[in-house]
């Protein structure tokens, strides 16, 4: 069943744990490489800056203060400047995913590193692993690159945290994946709130006061044989005024986007679990196996068995 938020249920699948995490202290001129592949890269600037260079030639300035996730999969760069490529500069790769890393970070002298302890730049950076594909629909709806901007109260916490997870006492490790478990709900979270239309549709409805409450109630209890009548009774209004603000705010109607829904979370299962078709089908809210097959192919163009066999 999937949860009351959806923001949750699509980050249950994205975690720091055991990924790069690191602290790094930099003077000019560096630049470093990811080449992790990960659905995810965060790079927080406790003080300093750089630039980012992503895979199509756009670059983003970071300074203090700035978070910047990068959507993977592709390689991406961070320099000091663009102009640092060409003059002598000090490299680094962080690359800890592929099947024959040895992990870059331990090569980099560990949760710290860098080329000088006082230099001018000091990162937060993070990399975050996937499991199954619950995460997809959430990469679908963030750009390239996202940067948002946080108190520098909350960056001196973070750089206290950070040094203290470099002397590798007990529970380091741990302590540096949850604070960048947090840090990525947080950051998301801030975006969405400021990207108004450009924010997910799905996290725009649930801004919306008419829409929320059957959206959550959607949410909640996706096994329901839901129609457009039910979805407004929850939200205490008429069937016609509930499916013109829906289709306002999201884009669609609001079959549609069930639907939608449904096929996502039904993608999820066949790929992550070993449900029965039928179990899955009664999961997202279809009476039988035969009719969730025929609905799952018309929109997937697969059926579900063998959509599993392809995904495995």
């Amino acid at each position: 069943m999937m949860p009351v938020d959806p923001l949750s249920s699509l980050l249950s699948g994205i975690r720091a744990e055991g990924s790069v995490v690191s602290h790094a202290v930099l003077e000019a001129p560096w630049t470093i490489r990811f080449a992790d592949g990960a659905p995810l890269t965060m790079v927080s600037v406790l003080r300093g800056g750089g630039t980012l260079l992503l895979p199509d030639g756009t670059e983003q300035a970071v300074g203090v203060g700035d978070t910047a996730i990068v959507r993977g999969p592709d390689p991406f760069h961070l320099a000091d400047r663009p102009t640092s490529f060409n003059r002598p500069h000090v490299e680094y790769e962080i690359a800890c995913f592929t099947a024959d890393a040895a992990c870059t970070a331990q090569e980099l002298g560990g949760i710290r590193w860098g080329n000088d302890p006082d230099g001018a730049t000091a990162l937060i950076v993070g990399a975050y692993r996937a499991s199954g594909r619950r995460h997809e629909r959430l990469l679908r709806g963030l750009p390239p690159v996202l940067v948002i901007n946080e108190d520098t109260e909350v960056c001196a916490w973070l750089e206290t945290a950070a040094a203290d997870a470099a002397l590798r006492s007990a529970g380091s490790q741990a302590l540096m994946d949850r604070l960048l478990d947090w840090a990525l709900v947080c950051t998301l979270r801030t975006w969405f709130e400021q990207a108004s239309s450009d924010a997910p549709d799905w996290y725009r409805g649930l801004a919306d006061p008419m829409l929320a409450p059957a959206l959550q109630a959607f949410h909640a209890r996706p096994s329901e044989r839901w129609t457009v009548a039910a979805l407004a009774a929850e939200s205490g209004v008429s069937r016609a005024l509930f499916a013109k603000r829906f289709t306002e705010v999201m884009g669609r109607p609001p079959l549609t986007y069930l639907t939608e829904c449904r096929m996502d979370e039904a993608e999820t299962l066949l790929s992550d679990t070993d449900l029965a078709i039928a179990q899955i089908a009664k999961s997202v809210g279809y009476a039988d196996a035969f009719g969730f097959s025929a609905a799952f192919k018309r929109h997937r163009g697969l059926s579900p068995s063998a959509f599993r066999a392809a995904a495995a």
